[in-house]
């Protein structure tokens, strides 16, 4: 048995969340491949070779593959399924939007999600937000997986050599299904949220976008990511790639501090298994406050500067 691992990757190395997708494929079966498409990533496609453990890196360079979009890459890997009895990605928007589409034209059914495995045809997964985890075996040929990045220790990013091969010549030209037309990319300076360290995330309670500015400062105190609740990304507050929650990231840091938001399940979902949860609230009954190790009832215009100050002091 081997395993084809769908690398994201920005163009010069693979993404963060990819490589706990190779150390699952791993414990599938040694014998893990990875694709890396795009137009000019040789430079992630030798990243891609210097993790541990991969024994074979498959390049497909081409404006076919330019913006990593759903149709062309799914085709593709559907074209180099043959030999694979599994093709994994990180459980990610981009692996989100690839992987279904590829099992839909091999007709099998896509497990999502994964947070352990058991054997090559077992997995273990979460279910109802997170509040069972469902074992599930699956009799189809081939395996098409997603991997919760947080779920895994992330690959080794050294210790490999494996060789390249170009794959994929035939998709010269864009898909007729979609196009690309424009993105908005967020540029910050600031940990990529779904593996920071720390993480502060604001929600509803903030009122406005323009007071997530005293969650920055505090972040940028600490060194950690700043996220939001469902609640704050749709009443603008912020843009989409803020989002924690089942509908959102995923993350698991060392220290996630929710402030101004209530706990609602879809939120919990996306950040219940951080090591250390600190709430700030001004409502003493909010739902957050049962998972939550530390629970600060006060008003967040109050308590953030209040931190910032303190901070300030201790760190400086």
């Amino acid at each position: 048995m081997s395993v084809l691992v769908y690398a994201e990757h920005d163009g010069s190395a693979v993404l963060d969340a990819t490589l706990p997708a190779l150390a699952a494929a791993r414990q599938i079966d040694p014998d893990v491949h990875v694709l890396v498409c795009g137009e000019g990533c040789r430079s992630a496609a030798e990243a891609a070779a210097a993790v541990e453990g991969v024994m074979r890196v498959l390049l497909a360079e081409g404006p076919a593959y330019a913006h990593g979009l759903a149709e062309p890459v799914a085709d593709l890997l559907v074209d180099l399924a043959g030999p694979y009895d599994a093709i994994l990605a990180a459980h990610t928007t981009g692996g989100k939007n690839v992987l279904p589409r590829a099992a839909a034209l091999l007709d099998v059914a896509p497990i999502s999600d994964i947070i352990g495995v058991e054997s090559s045809d077992t997995f273990v997964r979460p279910i109802y937000a997170g509040n069972a985890i469902a074992t599930v075996r699956t009799s189809d040929a081939k395996k098409v997986v997603t991997v919760r990045s947080t779920a895994f220790e992330a690959a080794s990013e050294s210790g490999g050599s494996a060789p390249i091969e170009e794959v994929g010549a035939g998709a010269a030209g864009p898909s007729p299904l979609s196009s690309f037309v424009g993105q908005e990319l967020t540029r910050s300076e600031r940990p990529e949220l779904t593996s920071a360290g720390i993480v502060i995330s604001g929600g509803r309670g903030m009122q406005s976008g323009d007071n997530f500015h005293l969650l920055e400062t505090v972040a940028d105190r600490l060194g950690a990511a700043v996220g939001a609740s469902r609640a704050a990304v749709d009443a603008g507050f912020v843009p989409n790639d803020y989002q924690v929650g089942q509908t959102g990231k995923v993350v698991a840091p060392d220290l996630y501090i929710a402030v101004g938001i209530s706990g609602a399940i879809q939120h919990l979902a996306g950040m219940k298994d951080s090591k250390v949860i600190v709430a700030i609230n001004k409502d003493e009954e909010a739902p957050i406050f049962q998972v939550a190790d530390y629970g600060v009832v006060a008003d967040l215009f109050k308590a953030l500067p209040e931190l910032d100050e303190e901070l300030g002091k201790a760190l400086d």
